[in-house]
């Protein structure tokens, strides 16, 4: 059952944005603008093709079909956006509670030092001449405390709200520009019919889709890339005798990598600096492939028809559950919460609990021909 056009729907349609005490009333073919009355005393008065909305929407159809798809695409980068920017928040907050975890340890070492010192001063004095070593000890506790609350903590918490302040301005637009594109998006269906409601709700959609991608262009580019440099930097640990032969790599928000060694069947991290900082020896098979799952935690493709999923935390390494698969895992990706693992000759969907969705793709024309997935917002590739 299709629901009507609600009163406060038409309402909202009819209002200028720009304007919202007024109601749309014209058309300036000039400038591809709804416009009301304030809109045309200020904007377009020497424009020679502002025509009342009933004549512009006279024998004007609109593809409403491709209108849905490219809003619904749209919407979806949006959200792409939105949790973009909230896993970096989170991956920010993260890497805040392990620094202070840190300071926290050494303000705990230094108020031991500092008992154990006294302890030592004070092993032979009498209890009565103990009175004034306790109000000292006292007094030198309070002063580190406070010290370690008010220039350590407040100054790493001023830092964080500090860096997590823009991408909580661009995760509000998100919210915002999705919201209006949404109710845009289930108003068109409801207004076919009706010539002049349809025109606006087609005018305001492409608008918002405009503004939209201009807006994701701007916050999340993570479509174009382009190289800048290069740098080599040798990831062999010393007790390694094999060549490290790398088949994945997975970068951090908080700037660290993992890398996944395929001879020597281990997962590394890497530090800013591209130094390993910590590992962790997968010994059940060979890693095929590795993909983020959450701002600490990858997923990797196992020979052994196995998905391992590893957690990174105050940059150590530890495994945490495994997916046993009927398919063999020769490629990797995460995307809207589901797992895409290409087989050597297929593409398939899984839950992140290893259950099977469906089969995607198959080509059994080679012997290999299934080898990478990859994701790209909301499409996923897989192939040699």
């Amino acid at each position: 059952m299709k629901w009507p056009l609600s009163k406060k729907m038409e309402t909202s349609l009819l209002t200028c944005v720009i304007h919202k005490s007024e109601q749309i009333t014209m058309y300036c073919t000039d400038h591809s603008q709804l416009c009301c009355s304030k809109c045309f005393e200020l904007n377009h008065r020497i424009c020679l093709q502002v025509t009342p909305l009933p004549q512009a929407a006279t024998g004007k159809s609109t593809n409403f079909k491709n209108l849905s798809v490219s809003t619904e695409n749209t919407l979806s980068q949006m959200k792409q956006c939105q949790t973009y920017q909230e896993d970096r928040m989170k991956s920010l907050k993260v890497s805040y509670k392990e620094h202070e975890g840190l300071i926290v340890d050494g303000l705990r070492v230094n108020i031991v030092s500092y008992l154990r010192e006294c302890e030592t001063s004070t092993v032979n004095t009498t209890h009565e001449h103990m009175q004034y070593p306790i109000s000292e000890m006292r007094e030198e506790i309070k002063y580190l405390l406070a010290d370690f609350e008010k220039s350590t903590i407040k100054e790493k918490k001023e830092d964080l709200n500090q860096k997590q302040a823009p991408l909580k301005v661009v995760r509000n637009s998100c919210i915002r520009l999705h919201y209006e594109l949404f109710h845009l998006h289930v108003a068109i269906p409801k207004v076919l019919g009706k010539p002049v409601l349809s025109f606006i709700a087609s005018k305001k959609c492409l608008e918002n889709i405009q503004q939209s991608n201009i807006f994701i262009k701007e916050n999340f580019p993570n479509h174009v890339f382009t190289l800048n440099g290069k740098s080599v930097h040798n990831v062999r640990m010393p007790s390694e005798s094999g060549t490290c032969h790398i088949t994945a790599v997975c970068a951090l928000p908080n700037g660290q990598v993992l890398v996944a060694d395929y001879y020597n069947k281990r997962v590394k991290l890497l530090n800013q600096q591209y130094r390993v900082v910590s590992h962790l020896d997968v010994r059940d098979g060979f890693i095929h492939d590795m993909c983020l799952i959450t701002p600490t935690e990858v997923a990797v493709a196992m020979s052994k028809y196995e998905v391992q999923f590893i957690t990174v935390s105050q940059s150590q390494l530890a495994k945490g559950r495994k997916l046993k698969l009927q398919q063999k895992c020769r490629g990797i990706a995460h995307n809207q919460g589901d797992l895409y693992i290409c087989s050597p000759t297929a593409l398939y969907k899984f839950t992140l609990r290893g259950k099977l969705d469906c089969r995607l793709y198959e080509d059994s024309s080679a012997d290999d021909t299934g080898w990478q997935a990859v994701s790209d917002g909301p499409t996923i590739a897989g192939g040699e």
